[in-house]
């Protein structure tokens, strides 16, 4: 996806959230001088200020605004100026209680917090259009403004609103999708439990304590996304209007997913596809949860650039306990979104804030002021940052595997009871990606429908939910010469949720010449062997292989001698895969090493445990990012010189414990 408009900043981009509002303004002047000396470019501005731009009903101020954008271009910063409407003014929910979304058992949220409005309120959208085309129109032709953020986080907080106003806006979404009450109960299977429409007035959002249909669940998941990306729609159509020529985006929240919104479906319609990404500190393996969220983002803007909005230089705030990020992770961390394709290192925020529900989330300016372990690091990036300017223009290049991913999927398998109920949708995609990232193998997270040209290897990881015409697409890729690993939990309900019979995984048993008739989901703690020595967890199931080579067989359980892995060879000369178990990692380490041997993919590079490569490129430019994420020291081959220390290397890069190089390659 080619950025639609200029990207904001001339070099990478650096900053993050500034909301001077929140401080008198004497301080601002200091902000410039930190802002300078971190080689700060780009800060987002006013995304809670709406009630500073409207103190009350109609009655407008921009001057502290106008004071603002005057200082940061004096002081060379470019401005992503947000829209307000995330942050609702307590005058507008006084006057309008109704905007407030209700949750499942329809109480309203109460006011106070930020997305404090139901997507569907044709209220909430006549006040929100009105304040953003008073701040388009008033900043249209300064030269701070780079680039528009409409709202914030769309769907963290209002994602799913069972309001009446919602309900009304749920039945015209189902009747224009289905036309006649005999086609919504056909897709949902209504006929279950007797629970048949016969009119569209009778169709309700699926709250309180129902157990409803996994069809109504799912479509109603479906429609909470569109109202919302309804709302962005109309504010963008807006700013089109009044400033043609900046980019607008909104900030999306992609991780592993199922996200809270379908942000793949979204992102054809951003000028520039932005992301929050916060990593869970307990998670000894966050920095692999980065990087999946770094090629999911590239695979959703067709190789990027893409645009890191949001990340934390320590701390979050959320979590039961927040831990601080260790001597070198943020460094490492803004480091690796660079080489997963992003062209920018943003965060929440510039200054911490002393009050407030994020009082205590780590920021850029801590605290405790300028002399920090944190400001210190945050400004070394700066001066990496500008190092690594010739890298802007570069795309991440050499990719050879493709793994999708689609949160209608996700969304489908918690929609109604399932064999297991704690499955995570993308547990099995993570487990793949990760063998794959230790073997510095990079991989494209794609859309389910993405175009699969090119690539040698495509994996489809508990991809619950799959459409006839993507299944199709995947089985094509597959007859001309392609490799298809399908894993467990693939192909097993339609776009409706609707069970696929005639055995599982029910949209690819064609395709890999084999199928399953029962599922043996495995006790918690209990391991199943293979008769090549395989270990399994959670899952196996009763396999025939029909047209297929068994690879390996179920052994030391009630399933003997069943195929738990099978292959089927294709005459294009590609082969189907169909793997029915939960691999533990070094089985699942294995299986991948032999699909890589036969397709020949090759890594980015070779290099010791924990050392992360990944590689961009422009023309006959080549950078390789090198990032050892151990305590111990690590080495990875490569030559060229290092951008960050302008030291040469010959072959092989040796990287101290917690240190990154980036190599112009020779």
């Amino acid at each position: 996806m080619a950025v639609r408009g200029a990207w904001p900043t001339a070099a990478l981009s650096f900053g993050g959230d500034y909301n001077p509002e929140q401080w008198p303004e004497q301080v601002w002047a200091e902000d410039m001088t930190l802002m300078a000396e971190a080689g700060v470019n780009l800060v987002t501005v006013g995304v809670f200020a709406w009630c500073r731009y409207e103190p009350s009903d109609g009655q407008f101020e921009f001057g502290w605004l106008d004071r603002l954008l005057d200082l940061l271009h004096e002081n060379g910063i470019r401005v992503d100026l947000g829209t307000p409407t995330a942050a609702v003014p307590m005058w507008l929910h006084r006057r309008h209680p109704e905007i407030l979304p209700q949750d499942e058992f329809g109480h309203p949220l109460a006011p106070g917090g930020r997305l404090g409005w139901c997507p569907s309120s044709p209220v909430f959208r006549r006040y929100a259009l009105r304040v953003v085309e008073k701040l388009a129109a008033h900043v249209a032709r300064h030269p701070a403004v780079a680039m528009w953020h409409v709202s914030n986080e769309l769907g963290g907080g209002n994602a799913r609103c069972h309001c009446a106003v919602s309900g009304d806006a749920f039945r015209r979404w189902v009747q224009q999708r289905y036309t006649s009450v005999e086609a919504v109960n056909e897709a949902w299977g209504m006929a279950f439990w007797g629970n048949s429409y016969s009119s569209f007035a009778e169709i309700v959002t699926p709250g309180g304590r129902t157990a409803h249909n996994p069809g109504h669940l799912l479509d109603f998941e479906r429609f909470s996304s569109d109202a919302l990306f309804d709302h962005y729609r109309a504010e963008k159509r807006l700013l089109k209007e009044l400033t043609p020529d900046l980019p607008v985006t909104t900030n999306f929240m992609v991780g592993l997913g199922p996200d809270v919104v379908d942000y793949a479906r979204w992102a054809p319609e951003m000028d520039i596809v932005a992301n929050d990404h916060y990593t869970y500190g307990p998670d000894p393996l966050r920095h692999q949860a980065l990087a999946f969220s770094g090629d999911r983002m590239r695979g959703i803007s067709d190789g990027g650039p893409w645009m890191l909005m949001e990340h934390a230089a320590g701390a979050a705030s959320w979590h039961s306990i927040n831990l601080a990020k260790p001597p070198g992770e943020l460094l490492r961390h803004g480091l690796a979104h660079l080489g997963r394709g992003s062209n920018s290192v943003m965060y929440f925020q510039w200054r911490a804030s002393k009050s407030g529900t994020e009082q205590f989330h780590s920021a850029m300016l801590p605290h405790a002021g300028r002399d920090t372990r944190i400001f210190r690091a945050i400004t070394q990036l700066g001066r990496h940052l500008t190092r690594l300017a010739e890298i802007k223009d570069t795309r991440v290049a050499g990719v050879q595997v493709a793994l999708l991913h689609d949160n209608e999927a996700g969304w489908a398998l918690r929609s109604g009871l399932k064999p297991v109920r704690e499955l995570g949708y993308a547990d099995t995609a993570r487990a793949i990606h990760r063998a794959l990232f230790d073997r510095t193998v990079t991989v494209d997270v794609l859309p389910a429908w993405a175009d699969l040209t090119g690539y040698a290897l495509v994996v489809v990881p508990g991809l619950f939910l799959v459409s006839d015409a993507n299944a199709n697409r995947i089985a094509r890729y597959a007859e001309v010469g392609g490799t298809v690993l399908v894993t467990w939990n693939s192909g097993i309900v339609d776009e409706h949720n609707t069970v696929r019979t005639g055995g599982y995984p029910g949209a690819f048993r064609q395709l890999i010449g084999a199928s399953s008739e029962e599922f043996f989901p495995l006790e918690t703690g209990r391991q199943v062997g293979l008769d090549n020595g395989w270990r399994a967890r959670r899952w196996s199931e009763l396999v025939r292989a029909h047209d297929a080579e068994v690879v390996a067989s179920y052994a030391g359980s009630g399933l003997d001698g069943v195929p738990a892995v099978t292959r089927r060879p294709l005459a294009g000369g590609g082969a189907a895969w169909y793997l029915s178990t939960d691999l533990d990692e070094g089985s699942l380490d294995e299986l991948l090493g032999r699909l890589l041997d036969d397709t020949g993919v090759t890594p980015v590079t070779t290099a010791s445990p924990g050392v992360e490569a990944v590689r961009r490129t422009a023309g006959q430019r080549s950078y390789l990012f090198l990032i050892n994420h151990t305590d111990a020291e690590g080495s990875a081959a490569g030559r060229g010189v290092d951008l960050l220390t302008a030291e040469r290397h010959d072959g092989t890069v040796v990287l101290p414990p917690g240190t990154v190089a980036v190599l112009r390659e020779e």
